[in-house]
């Protein structure tokens, strides 16, 4: 006659040591999923295009409100000439060539305000072309 299996034998305790171990790997391979979501890459947000157009002796608009952090393209069209972005407190310059669009990325870090002008002289008046970001914060 055979004897009955002891508690904790392994004809008894295969069955526990396999649950055991599939619920160990369970909970391993949920930690190391959830570690490696938290470890990839946000994607960045989509940034906000503001079209600016460039003309003799202005820009329109001049004025542009942007908020810190938020990125931002400026798309430039120049429309009769030739002219030149710069916007020194960035230390960025661009030709705007009529007919092509300028894409200016850019995220501001601090409130205030920064000016742009351009660069490349458009005739009598050329002084009154510059225009402003206003950071807000």
């Amino acid at each position: 006659m055979r004897k009955a299996p002891q508690p904790g034998s392994s004809a008894t305790g295969w069955p526990r040591r396999r649950l055991l171990l599939q619920t160990a790997t369970a909970l391993c391979a949920t930690a190391l999923g959830r570690t490696l979501a938290e470890a990839a890459p946000q994607s960045a947000p989509v940034p906000r295009e503001i079209a600016v157009t460039a003309r003799r002796f202005e820009f329109v608009p001049a004025e542009i409100v942007l908020k810190v952090g938020e990125p931002v393209v400026i798309a430039v069209t120049s429309l009769d000439f030739i002219h030149g972005m710069n916007i020194p407190d960035l230390k960025q310059r661009h030709d705007l060539v009529p007919g092509r669009v300028t894409r200016i990325a850019l995220t501001p870090r601090e409130a205030g305000v920064i000016e742009f002008v351009c660069d490349n002289f458009c005739g009598d008046g050329h002084e009154e072309m510059h225009g402003r970001f206003v950071v807000q914060a």
